[in-house]
């Protein structure tokens, strides 16, 4: 049986998700070691968002990427190789002043002194993303939009378009945040402020414990959420401990089952509709969600509250309720804090071991396989569980951006028990259809 492919409908159809943010081209090494050393290239694509928006797409979704690049041999790179991967590069801005970003790296990981990135950016024809060069109605049809923390660093005009993405606005898409903090992109100081001001702002925030860390002095998931109280949802990654899921009121985003022949549903609730208490329990893997919605448009008090999570059938573990989340400290350009703040669902998904290939690009697929689980109308562990999987398809490959795994085989492996789960490992070529998955 096969799995979903890119969707190859008409460019005009709403998508189901929007990226938005910088791409450039990446020289990926042809061995390990210095740069200094590394004799040769290989060509490649690079950006947070448009690597997310390439895994969704490969998931079968509908997707769209929206950024800037040069009126040049780059550029023109760039939309055609992110647009043969199914994503619909149509409302992608050219600008004929500006180059198009490039960067050579090393293989080591990001985290290590040994790691070596050199960007040629400055003045790129990403950095002139604007309020005024790219359009609201190139998002606004999504059902959620995806952005990260990188473009606010780029240029005073791009952080005041995050901050016009991140604003309360009727009908706007469900915001997607990933923190990404690049330390050397914030040489003024303003990153922690910054950064929690836009997370705040959002609906579903993704930030690493290490991230945390070095932001705002916090690495326990509860600390984490203490900085970051105000969004719906905030998944804190460990690195190879797992994932944790804050989920206040649990399954605020859900949808239904997959429609025949499509593989999206209706329309998200919009961002600040709280739920009320959930008909059926979603905390089983590929179980839909279908709670009644209450309350108001974004930054009003809803009411309503529901049971934690149960996780059965093995799929994460539940850890104890939460107390209230403390105050947002929100800023004039977040959406303000509920009145009356609920206590959150905390749901734990340990990462499966990975026989590492390559470091990079693990963040933005796992971002990419909790937001494709979400448009399923999974529940939260499950959601974790895609997550640590399209990550563990980056991992296992060299560069950025993977084929996942079979949605068939994928599911497969988030219903398994938990004792099953932590056997799994997971070694290059384990996402093809004649590979079975190692486990001790």
């Amino acid at each position: 049986m096969s799995g979903p492919t890119p969707v190859d409908g008409p460019v005009d159809q709403a998508p189901d998700v929007v990226c938005l943010g910088e791409s450039m081209v990446t020289f990926l090494p042809s061995r390990p070691g210095r740069l200094a050393d590394v004799p040769s290239f290989t060509r490649a694509i690079g950006g947070a968002e448009s690597n997310v928006a390439c895994a969704l797409a490969a998931a079968g979704h509908r997707v769209r990427w929206v950024g800037r690049v040069g009126r040049d041999g780059f550029g023109d790179h760039l939309v055609s190789a992110i647009g043969a991967h199914g994503v619909d590069v149509t409302a992608v801005g050219r600008d004929p002043h500006r180059p198009t970003g490039v960067y050579f790296r090393t293989d080591e990981d990001r985290a290590t002194d040994a790691h070596e990135v050199v960007y040629y950016r400055a003045g790129s024809a990403a950095s002139a993303m604007s309020p005024a060069t790219v359009p609201y109605a190139s998002v606004a049809d999504a059902r959620i939009l995806h952005v990260t923390g990188i473009t606010a660093a780029l240029s005073a005009d791009c952080l005041a378009l995050m901050r016009e993405l991140t604003s309360p606005r009727p009908g706007r898409p469900l915001v997607s945040f990933d923190v990404n903090h690049r330390a050397g992109l914030w040489r003024d100081g303003t990153a922690p402020e910054v950064l929690r001001e836009l997370a705040c702002g959002a609906d579903v925030v993704f930030v690493g414990a290490d991230e945390a860390e070095r932001l705002w002095g916090v690495s326990d998931p509860a600390g984490i959420r203490a900085v970051l109280a105000d969004p719906a949802v905030l998944v804190v990654k460990r690195g190879g401990e797992g994932a944790v899921a804050f989920e206040r009121c649990a399954e605020p985003f859900p949808t239904p089952p997959p429609t025949p022949g499509g593989v999206g549903g209706p329309p998200l609730p919009e961002p600040g509709l709280r739920p009320g208490p959930r008909a059926s329990n979603a905390g089983e893997a590929g179980s839909p969600a279908r709670p009644a919605f209450e309350g108001t448009a974004a930054g009003r008090t809803g009411s309503g509250g529901s049971p934690p999570v149960s996780g059965r059938g093995g799929v994460g573990e539940e850890a104890p309720r939460s107390g209230p989340a403390p105050g947002s400290g929100s800023s004039p350009h977040t959406r303000p804090a509920h009145d009356t703040v609920t206590p959150d669902d905390v749901t734990h998904a340990p990462a499966p071991r990975v026989a590492l290939v390559s470091p990079v690009g693990a963040g933005d697929a796992f971002a990419a396989g909790f937001l494709s689980a979400t448009l399923r109308g999974l529940g939260m562990a499950a959601r974790l569980r895609h997550g640590h999987l399209v990550a563990a398809a980056v991992l296992t490959v060299p560069g950025d951006v993977a084929a996942p795994p079979r949605r068939d085989h994928a599911d497969r492996l988030v219903a398994l028990d938990a004792a099953a789960w932590g056997t799994l490992h997971l070694g290059p070529g384990w996402t093809g259809d004649d590979q079975e998955v190692r486990t001790p």
